[in-house]
């Protein structure tokens, strides 16, 4: 009798042990997928930031652009001038 309750008290603790082990086992596979949806949420967060300041970077070189370009048709027209000066000198020239 008292080999029978041993073995019963060996059986039972290897089953509380066996179900510890798998509760250990669930909690830890909860923590590692809670974890991994934390990362996937920061990494997001990180790939908004990164979108945005691309985003307002190249809006400021469409902006650099678009003022480079009025200061090169202005330019244009500044020549445009100088080069009808150019021709009416060079016309007067003639004349005189």
């Amino acid at each position: 009798m008292a080999v029978e309750k041993v073995n019963q008290q060996v059986k039972s603790a290897g089953e509380s042990a066996t179900r510890d082990m798998k509760a250990l086992q669930a909690k830890i596979a909860v923590d590692v997928n809670a974890l991994k949806a934390r990362v996937v949420g920061v990494k997001h967060g990180l790939d908004v930031k990164l979108a945005e300041k691309n985003a307002e970077i190249l809006e400021s070189d469409a902006g650099f652009a678009i003022d480079y370009a009025i200061a090169s048709v202005e330019q244009a027209r500044l020549a445009v001038l100088d080069a009808i000066d150019g021709r009416l000198a060079a016309e007067q020239a003639k004349r005189s």
